[in-house]
């Protein structure tokens, strides 16, 4: 199955981009003992026709972006998603050693998930294989499941 190219007029796209090469300190977010290395997490998930990017940073601030014009900005004020926010970026320090340096910011291919841990050294990443994660077998298996606990939040948060 072929991904349709993303729009660069899609939102998505742009603040997408915005998030992965922002400087940490120009958003004033520091190194600190619960987040020593990893302050965000943007997770692409490929759907066929559209990618969906799930971010998250450690002060609670979560979005959903996607290639389309749909997309989900401003969560943290409530609990749940600011909670669930920094559960994601907890388990994305775990994937820090794991993970590899990029400058590269591509949408991942169909079958693939790209999961971009923002340091305060810069952006590294990890791909997981869409079906070994859907069988439990793929290594980034967790830190999907915290993306997919945020994605979560932030749809309920919608229908209130």
């Amino acid at each position: 199955m072929q991904s349709t190219p993303p729009s660069e007029e899609s939102p998505g796209v742009g603040l997408r981009r915005m998030i992965l090469t922002t400087p940490p300190e120009e958003v004033g977010l520091a190194p600190d003992q619960e987040f020593p290395k990893v302050y965000g997490v943007l997770t692409d998930w490929n759907l066929g026709d559209q990618v969906a990017s799930i971010m998250a940073m450690k002060d609670g601030t979560a979005s959903l972006y996607t290639t389309s014009t749909f997309g989900i900005i401003g969560g943290q004020g409530h609990e749940n998603v600011r909670q669930a926010a920094t559960n994601y970026v907890k388990c994305a320090g775990k994937y820090f050693e794991s993970s590899t340096p990029t400058t590269d910011i591509p949408y991942p291919e169909y079958g693939k998930v790209n999961f971009y841990l923002l340091t305060y050294d810069g952006l590294r990443l990890c791909v997981g294989n869409q079906g070994s994660i859907d069988r439990g077998t793929d290594q980034t298996r967790a830190l999907f499941e915290e993306a997919q606990n945020l994605l979560t939040e932030l749809r309920i948060i919608t229908q209130e």
